[in-house]
């Protein structure tokens, strides 16, 4: 007869295509179940934070909830940085563990449900009459909220039968949220009146308004109202039509875009929570910008915000195009931005609104020169202590990358090349586990979820020598799971580089910063991949070379790349200033 164990997996393998983890005492008969009687498929880390890691890469890979698996007592514990950071990624995936037998604590137990909760998981404890039942709860309340939630088998009722597996009923996956009430309804009226009046009317998006499909509506709204867009570090790409488009926002954004975004009179912003990076510490917008929020939280998230609106991004969106469409069928002229009214280019086309006439002004970013304003600073290819300029090289790897790229960033001072000089084709390419928390050493286990949400692309890990030592034990793990799909830059600079650039600078001991520089290449020959250590741009040409060979055959490549710590990122000098 089933197990509890197997009740949990039975279940769980009904919603659920993908679980990472590692096994012990606590869950062997809940993998056991899982491997034998289910078709859900299991990819082994070697450290317990990669299993929640890789299951929230995932998800934010594909959109498709994931599991992580762990034992109990230290199994568990291990994986709370990692959890700690889905909770605040708003990622939902279920950790299954095993947990203390019902009769209480065992000396090597610990209260699991408390330290969850410390970190804002939910705990769901199954028994032996409702382990399907609760399973589907947990996973019910994982999508509804966006949040991770723990599911713990206690030591004793693991292996207790439990009859067949009962019929449980599918989890209700969220609507999306409308605009409700006469509040909602005027405020919408009230950004389309600063739209169709705004002569530098501006757009960003975040990755609630990916989460939420809203691409299309937004790039219609553009059109309809002449405005210029850009997005959050998160939710880069979604806006359709690049020619108008800043790309992204905050200290990764380009100087010329940031302050083309300063010029803005009206913002309106969809699925961002403006968090201090993104609002460049409060300098983003000008202080005469009118500037309004749709987002699914509660409340406005800045105090720059004018207006807000609790809505579904693409649901908001195209309210706006309808409510624009319907001022200009209702008989109001249709005038180009900063004439009266919002109206698109003479190219561009949206349902029921009338185009601007030959003599209307001509929009704003039609006058404006994106593509120039958005050109990141170029580097010399050595900086004066010898090493590589991590710009040069930056600007080179991405010439070389190849097109299907998935990229996973790990968090650290090297941040910003990547996000500043690679380019992906939409937010979910470009998956960054570790900056919602402010943790680093969660890299490698990300390559494993990304490469199993998308075993067609390649995947793309960016590391500093940092973060890529701490969560080393995922290396083979992510070797072994990407394979000839893979490959990993790390931004090695022998030191903590955030650390050096903001409290050396004040003076402190930098002997904690700095790292006796490690051989990466030779850490990952040690584990079956291809190790070159890069000190030239000339060394990068074996990307070239890996790039158009049969992933099939060629190894996963790990590019160690001897870095000046001397050229500091640009955000990173934003957080220097406000810090000073």
């Amino acid at each position: 007869m089933p197990s509890v164990s197997a009740h949990v997996a039975l279940t769980l393998a009904q919603h659920v295509d993908a679980v990472f983890g590692l096994m012990g005492n606590g869950n062997a008969y809940f993998l056991d179940a899982l491997e034998r009687q289910t078709d859900a498929d299991f990819t082994a880390v070697r450290h317990e934070q990669g299993a929640v890691v890789a299951a929230d890469a995932y998800f934010r890979a594909s959109g498709r909830i994931a599991a992580g698996t762990a034992t109990y007592g230290a199994g568990f514990t291990n994986t709370l940085t990692a959890l700690a950071e889905s909770v605040q990624a708003r990622v939902p995936l279920v950790l299954v563990v095993g947990d203390e037998p019902t009769s209480g604590p065992r000396p090597w137990d610990v209260d699991q449900i408390a330290l969850a909760s410390a970190v804002g998981a939910r705990t769901y404890t199954v028994g032996r009459a409702d382990a399907a039942a609760t399973t589907v709860i947990a996973i019910e309340h994982a999508l509804t909220y966006r949040v991770p939630v723990v599911l713990a088998i206690p030591y004793d009722v693991a292996a207790l039968e439990a009859g067949p597996v009962p019929d449980a009923p599918a989890p209700r996956a969220p609507e999306p949220l409308p605009p409700r009430g006469e509040f909602a309804a005027g405020m919408l009226d009230e950004i389309v009146e600063a739209l169709r009046g705004a002569e530098r009317p501006f757009l960003l998006a975040g990755r609630g308004a990916w989460l939420a499909g809203a691409g299309e509506a937004l790039g219609t709204l553009a059109a309809a109202t002449g405005a210029v867009t850009a997005s959050t570090a998160l939710g880069r790409g979604v806006f359709p039509d690049t020619r108008y488009d800043l790309g992204v926002t905050g200290g990764f954004g380009a100087d010329g875009a940031m302050e083309l975004i300063r010029t803005a009179d009206v913002a309106v912003v969809f699925g961002a929570s403006l968090n201090q990076f993104t609002m460049r510490f409060g300098a983003l917008f000008a202080p005469g910008t009118r500037v309004f929020q749709i987002d699914i939280g509660p409340a406005a998230t800045h105090a720059h915000v004018g207006g807000f609106v609790r809505a579904d991004a693409r649901v908001a969106a195209e309210e706006l195009v309808a409510r624009l469409a319907g001022a200009h069928n209702s008989g109001e002229p249709a005038t180009a931005p900063g004439v009266a009214g919002g109206s698109a280019g003479p190219d561009d086309d949206f349902s029921g609104v009338v185009h601007a006439p030959a003599t209307a002004r001509t929009p704003w970013r039609e006058s404006i020169d994106v593509a120039t304003a958005r050109r990141y600073a170029t580097g010399d290819e050595l900086a004066p202590d010898g090493r590589l300029d991590p710009r040069s090289a930056a600007q080179r790897i991405a010439e070389l990358l190849p097109d299907d790229r998935v990229v996973v960033s790990d968090g650290g001072h090297f941040i910003g090349w990547a996000n500043m000089y690679w380019p992906v084709a939409s937010p979910d390419r470009m998956i960054m586990i570790g900056t919602a928390f402010q943790s680093i050493g969660l890299g490698w286990p990300s390559v494993v979820g990304a490469t199993a949400a998308r075993p067609e692309s390649t995947t793309v890990l960016t590391s500093g020598d940092g973060g890529g030592l701490m969560a080393i034990a995922d290396l083979e793990s992510a070797v072994r799971a990407a394979g000839g799909r893979g490959m990993a830059v790390i931004w090695n600079d022998a030191a903590y580089g955030a650390e050096v650039n903001l409290y050396g600078l004040k003076g402190l001991a930098e002997g904690p910063m700095r790292i006796p520089e490690v051989d990466f290449a030779a850490f990952g020959a040690a584990v079956g991949a291809e190790g070159v250590v890069v000190r030239t741009l000339a060394d990068l040409d074996r990307l070239a070379a890996w790039r158009d060979e049969d992933p099939a055959t060629r190894r996963f490549l790990l590019l160690d790349l001897r870095i000046s710590g001397d050229v500091v990122a640009p955000y990173q000098e934003e957080i220097i200033r406000v810090n000073s």
